[in-house]
């Protein structure tokens, strides 16, 4: 990988940024269980508020602890605040973040899951099209069969999507553009920036965002709107989200991503449906299927092929 796309790194440190990922996509897989959790528990929330208005006040809680935590445990946070090119990084970052998690919400809206799974995949295609186009480079063989192996897996693990193709459907393929983007954008920016700082100011930017979203879908100033957070069955789960999904798996995604090259960063995020699919399993939320089966193992034999032999033949395309 040359070094304009990764920072120079040792086998050891890639190694390590490579299980770094991997448990980011352990606990992410498990986000979709606790916001569903969350989601449950509040019915009638939803019924008066919207479930858009619902769902915006917890994207605020969960970003508003991560945020907490950061300024709480790193100095080197609370001293970003002051450093204007930080706070132009974490803008960028944040608001990618923040518009491919509500342009997801809209199209889960009106289509099923499995379909919604398959075109948000498609993030890891275009990350491979982003970044030859950017680099003037195509993808490595390897590379592309793994983005391909990869997109099928993550797609079909609960069955053959049904597409109609409607707005829905045309919505959540923009929210995999906006989760490539912010792969490649967080590869360039922690790659010059320290993670640590940028991912404090884009915590704070999401957190504002969302709030913006509730005051922009009217129930803002509702008491009874920010009081939901901490109804019975909410807070537990909101607490795992703030702490797990976001401070923990954006903070490793931003220290260790930058070792790794962004096309096969994506082809490890891609796990995350899996990791998904075991846990709703174990918990009687999703009906077992041969195609679990079938797309985990084309996303593990993706992630296999190109840990194991990308770096054989880029080093065979450099002797050439």
């Amino acid at each position: 990988m040359s070094a304009e796309i990764t920072l120079e790194s040792t086998k050891r440190e890639r190694q390590i940024a490579i299980i770094a990922l991997l448990a980011v996509t352990l606990v992410w897989g498990a986000t979709f269980i606790w916001m569903k959790q969350a989601l449950d528990a509040l019915p009638e929330e939803k019924s008066e508020l919207g479930t858009n208005g619902v769902v915006a006040t917890l994207v605020f809680a969960r970003f508003a602890i991560a945020a907490l935590m950061m300024l709480v445990f790193f100095k080197k946070a609370r001293d970003s605040l002051n450093d204007k090119q930080i706070w132009q990084d974490g803008i960028v970052l944040g608001v990618l973040m923040f518009l491919a998690y509500l342009s997801q919400m809209i199209g889960l809206d009106d289509i099923d899951p499995s379909v919604s799974a398959f075109l948000t995949s498609l993030y890891v295609v275009f990350t491979a099209i982003i970044s030859s186009v950017y680099h003037l480079r195509l993808p490595t063989k390897i590379m592309i069969l793994g983005v391909g192996l990869a997109t099928f897996g993550a797609g079909f693990i609960q069955g053959p999507p049904h597409l109609t193709w409607g707005v829905a459907e045309f919505i959540t393929v923009f929210c995999a553009f906006l989760f490539a983007l912010h792969i490649l954008f967080t590869q360039h920016i922690t790659t010059r920036r320290d993670p640590v700082a940028v991912s404090t100011t884009s915590f704070i930017v999401v957190t504002i965002c969302s709030a913006l979203t509730v005051f922009f879908l009217g129930e803002g100033t509702n008491q009874e709107q920010w009081r939901l957070i901490f109804s019975d069955g909410v807070l537990i789960p909101v607490l795992l989200l703030g702490i797990g999904g976001s401070f923990f798996c954006l903070l490793f995604l931003n220290l260790y991503q930058r070792y790794l090259h962004p096309i096969q960063a994506a082809i490890i995020y891609a796990l995350e449906p899996v990791w998904a699919t075991i846990y709703g399993l174990q918990l009687d939320m999703v009906d077992w299927s041969i195609w679990i089966l079938i797309g985990g193992g084309a996303l593990f034999t993706g992630n296999i092929i190109v840990e194991l032999l990308s770096s054989e033949e880029n080093t065979q395309t450099e002797q050439e």
